[in-house]
């Protein structure tokens, strides 16, 4: 089960990553129309060339992820009473697959509109925080109502999740005004990119700036699990930083916009592993420290 969890969450960051080379290669349209390739086949032909071959691609991985889901709802089905979180984690990322290929569809059936593929990325990564949640509760049992830390440090890994939401909102709204529509004929949402680079950015150095004040927080407490939690987020925070910088400066370059995609999901997923581990694992045991603000009472 928890090889399952963690293909879910793989899977879920590499489609991305093959939607993106669909988009950054100019190959949104590869199969111009949905659910079919073509009118009359639902694979490429060799007359559709690469963009084809790279867009059908993209539309299989979504059968393996379908597949995954299968086994990872055979796994929760037969436990669903003792982990009904699992149970109902596992379903909701089973429709929500094929949910998100509709969604596909509709991008292609509009022409590539900005917002129907802004859209499409928005429920990408609440897929990907789905699965890092399952992932997570895989490994560490359902959830529990005691806290590693003061009550207010969970208010700061909140806000700095809501950071890292905006950030990525403003992205996907950054890209929409950008060069890279995924066809020539596609429309952009005809807002102004270079200012939308500079609100992508506010957001992301909040995160960034309040990610180190937990970091500063996990080692004085000595909880341990926040931090490496949140030094795994700084790193891809870092990451980020580092290519979106250097994408705007060189003009966009593909490689480096597709990587930025892919990161926008590792970080959304970095950042829920942040949140959760500020509660008590449910293997813990009966020595769980609860902090409540200023004092610690064990119980």
């Amino acid at each position: 089960m928890l090889i399952a969890a963690r293909l879910s969450l793989i899977g879920q960051v590499l489609i991305v990553g093959t939607g993106g080379a669909v988009r950054l290669t100019g190959s949104g349209l590869g199969c111009p129309t949905w659910p079919r390739c073509t009118a009359e086949s639902f694979i490429n032909t060799p007359e559709m060339g690469i963009h084809g071959v790279i867009e059908f691609g993209n539309r299989l991985l979504t059968f393996a992820l379908i597949a995954i889901a299968l086994v990872m709802f055979f796994f929760v089905i037969r436990m669903r009473k003792q982990r009904p979180d699992l149970f109902r984690l596992a379903l909701v990322i089973g429709l929500g697959i094929p949910f998100q290929g509709v969604i596909g569809g509709i991008t292609v059936l509009t022409n590539l509109n900005p917002y129907v593929v802004g859209l499409h990325f928005v429920l990408s990564t609440v897929l990907v925080v789905l699965a890092a949640i399952l992932l997570y509760r895989v490994r560490s049992g359902p959830k529990t109502s005691a806290l590693t830390t003061p009550r207010w440090v969970l208010s700061v890994a909140r806000l700095t999740a809501v950071l890292v939401a905006i950030t990525i909102v403003v992205g996907i709204l950054t890209t929409g005004s950008g060069p890279h529509a995924g066809d020539g004929g596609a429309a952009r949402n005809d807002l102004d990119p270079e200012l939308l680079q500079h609100l992508h950015s506010y957001p992301a150095y909040g995160a960034l700036a309040l990610t180190i004040a937990l970091i500063l927080i996990a080692r004085r407490l000595r909880v341990s699990r926040l931090l490496r939690y949140s030094m795994a987020l700084l790193a891809v925070e870092v990451a980020q930083i580092v290519v979106g910088v250097t994408q705007a400066r060189l003009g966009l370059p593909e490689i480096l916009v597709g990587i930025h995609m892919v990161l926008a999901c590792v970080l959304a997923a970095a950042m829920t592993g942040v949140v959760l581990s500020i509660r008590e694992r449910h293997d813990d045991g009966a020595r769980i420290i609860v902090r409540d603000e200023a004092q610690s009472t064990l119980v």
